[in-house]
């Protein structure tokens, strides 16, 4: 199945000039969803690792399932505001903007292998963000995965010092 007949572009969001790589179609059709996860699992039984890290939203969407699917733990990566607990909080560069992203001081225990999964991997600024609070609560990144890769924006340059695996390369 080819996952790239479920994707669909949507022109100037959030603002003119950006091409949205939507994933709802995907979502929405249940043997397209279910090979995506499948997907997943293959491209990330080759990393040893603890748990899986995603942000929100659609990276949720995902790692959930797989998280369950591989019999890991799965750690949620929030925008401010939304965890109740002490957080590591990280602010980044988008390529529309600039975000923050925060997780539980707890969520990662010192030696931890963490796996990052989300939806679309762009300028790699919300991974990276990811990955140096990942480090900061003393885990390390055992790799990145994501079902989409916009490879004209050069993400591995910034993610160069860890393994990438996309299911989708544009």
């Amino acid at each position: 199945m080819d996952l790239k007949h479920f994707i669909r572009d949507i022109p100037d969001f959030p603002k003119p000039g950006i091409i949205f790589k939507d994933v709802t179609p995907l979502l929405k059709n249940p043997e397209a969803f279910k090979e995506s996860i499948g997907l997943l699992k293959r491209a990330a039984s080759s990393w040893d690792f603890d748990l899986i890290v995603a942000p929100e939203a659609r990276g949720f969407i995902f790692a959930a399932p797989l998280a369950l699917e591989m019999d890991k733990g799965f750690v949620p990566i929030r925008k401010p505001g939304k965890l109740p607990y002490e957080v590591i909080s990280k602010s980044y560069s988008l390529e529309y903007g600039e975000a923050t992203l925060e997780m539980h001081t707890d969520a990662i225990a010192k030696g931890n292998r963490v796996l990052i999964l989300d939806d679309v991997l762009a300028t790699g600024g919300t991974i990276k963000a990811i990955a140096e609070m990942i480090k900061e609560a003393g885990g390390e990144v055992a790799g990145i995965l994501t079902i989409i890769e916009l490879s004209f924006l050069e993400p591995r340059k910034k993610l160069k010092d860890y393994q990438v695996k996309a299911l989708i390369t544009y």
